[in-house]
């Protein structure tokens, strides 16, 4: 098969890469401007405000209000306490049944301290009045233990006193959708994809989460948000039992910060026969043959990039060897900030807190910073750090970058990544245009396998689907495709950006880090980009399986 990109759109997954929003928020022209949630939030629609006055946490907050008095009687110099509810909802279907249904609820206080300068937590999911002013006891006796072993006293950046609440932007609430509604649509996918001939299995799945946070400080700070995150997903599985060989296509729509309507919008239904012939064209695509080759890496592919080579070198924690037992720590250093040329002049990546749809995005963080967008690589040259109000001193900074983050009210907030996206290019370059300057060359969309090293540096990833490039036209599906650099060389080969339309939202609801392990949902965006790598042939170039 040969053509250009309007062809390929017809059989690739690219052709759904709007659905990663409903149609009508897709950016076609310059992203919409973004600036810092404001110190006092703005007033919430009629919708956010009756779901934040009817919250179950307003009922518990003279007990938190408690903690945070008991917290400075015992000595705090600083205190923040957080009630927390989460709900997650997972739905799986494989084939023509109902695989897992579960439904998981917690709910308790957590009580952060400084004394002493040294940091201290507890918490209690038994929420009375000597429950959570033993909790807040108990921080204030570990800090003062902790700062026992401290080089120096913690010292945290001025932050503004802040009230407000705030709700993700939402049109359906997807907690209020039948929960038959919901195995029904998954059931309808997989027999959608199970009616394509040779495939031999599809798995579809759903999970919705509602994130509940109450937070007051010691200084009269008060924030109250409610957080709504979805991600569908559907895997068909083609076989070909003759020669024992098989193949996986995934959908390509993202996990996002928004409602129902996003499930909606994925269409996975209407997509699922071209994800399963997709499995089928790559279970019988040819071998790759290895080598140096440029490469056009889709949204969808090129976002877990950014999450493992910038997202995670970038967190100022790791490079200060805070962060190493759990993925390493970061070849950037401080020494280097201002100075390393990591990307070629064109890359431009953000980290932004305010990002629309972003699964970072909130309106403050966990220290009642608000949320704000700024620049982590400017014209190729790195130029900043995730902060929380511990690290910006180390970053010689006045004021977080509001990145402090838990998974729970039962765990610790620690440093997180928020939304790191690589811009769209100045010229508005599409897909077509990239493959139409590219003479020898790859196209990869989807996410695939990937490994990194413990510095963030030495990387290998892979993909869901892969195009021959010749000549500017693509000519064939390929297979056992995965692409090798460095972070810093990977960057700087980096010679052709999509343009504003072509940006897309990719993310993870599952980014780990710490020990004891937390999960942070995180989103990075950006759009087709080329770049030169080294390819390898991970199949071998034989008959083996693929994933």
């Amino acid at each position: 098969m040969s053509g250009s990109r309007r062809s390929f759109l017809v059989g690739s997954g690219l052709a759904g890469a709007s659905l990663l929003w409903p149609r009508r928020e897709v950016w076609a022209g310059p992203p919409p401007s973004r600036v810092p949630a404001p110190t006092v939030a703005p007033a919430a629609a009629d919708a956010s405000a009756r779901m934040l006055g009817e919250s179950r946490l307003l009922r518990d907050e003279a007990l938190a209000s408690a903690a945070v008095a008991a917290a400075q009687q015992a000595g705090a110099s600083h205190v923040d306490v957080r009630l927390g509810f989460l709900r997650r909802e997972q739905l799986s279907v494989r084939d023509d049944h109902v695989s897992n249904v579960g439904l998981r609820e917690e709910y308790g206080l957590g009580v952060r301290v400084l004394a002493d300068g040294g940091w201290g937590f507890a918490a209690t999911a038994r929420l009375d009045s000597k429950s959570v002013t033993t909790a807040a006891r108990e921080a204030v006796a570990m800090a003062r233990r902790s700062a026992l072993l401290m080089p120096a006293p913690v010292v945290l950046a001025a932050a503004s006193v802040v009230r407000g609440g705030w709700v993700s932007p939402l049109q359906i609430d997807p907690f209020a959708v039948a929960m038959a509604d919901k195995v029904e649509l998954l059931l309808a996918a997989a027999r959608a994809a199970m009616a394509v001939k040779g495939v031999g299995h599809v798995d579809a799945s759903l999970l919705c989460i509602r994130e509940e946070k109450l937070l007051l400080t010691g200084d009269g700070s008060r924030v109250h948000q409610i957080c709504f995150r979805v991600m569908p997903g559907l895997t068909a599985t083609a076989i070909d039992r003759r020669r024992g060989r098989f193949a996986s296509r995934d959908h390509e729509v993202a996990p996002m910060l928004a409602g129902y309507e996003h499930v909606t919008a994925s269409d996975l239904v209407g997509g699922a026969a071209q994800v399963g012939e997709e499995a089928l064209r790559k279970l019988h695509a040819a071998p790759v043959e290895p080598g140096r080759k440029q490469v056009i890496l889709a949204p969808s592919n090129l976002w877990l990039t950014i999450h493992e080579s910038i997202g995670h070198s970038t967190e100022l924690d790791r490079a200060l060897g805070w962060e190493a037992n759990f993925a390493g720590t970061s070849f950037l250093t401080p020494d280097k900030l201002g100075k390393l040329k990591i990307g070629s002049d064109r890359v431009q990546i953000v980290a932004d807190r305010t990002q629309p749809g972003g699964l970072a995005t909130v309106a403050w963080d966990d220290e009642a910073v608000a949320a704000q967008r700024w620049p982590l690589v400017k014209d190729g040259v790195f130029v900043g750090w995730q902060t929380t109000r511990d690290l910006a001193a180390a970053a010689g900074e006045e004021r977080s970058r509001g990145c402090l983050y838990a998974d729970s009210y039962a765990s610790v907030p620690f440093p997180r990544m928020p939304n790191v996206s690589l811009q769209p290019g100045p010229d508005d370059y599409t897909t077509e245009d990239l493959i139409n300057a590219t003479d020898d060359g790859i196209l990869i969309s989807g996410r695939g396998s990937w490994s990194i090293d413990q510095q963030r540096y030495n990387f290998q990833f892979g993909g869901q689907f892969f195009w021959e490039i010749k000549k500017g036209r693509l000519t064939r599906p390929l297979r056992d495709v995965a692409y090798q650099a460095n972070t810093v060389e990977f960057w700087n080969s980096c010679d052709m950006l999509g343009g504003a339309g072509s940006y897309r939202l990719g993310g993870t609801i599952g980014d780990g880090k710490g020990e004891p392990q937390q999960s942070n949902a995180v989103s990075h965006g950006c759009p087709p980009a080329r770049f030169t790598v080294n390819v390898l042939n991970t199949g071998g170039g034989g008959g083996g399986s693929g994933t």
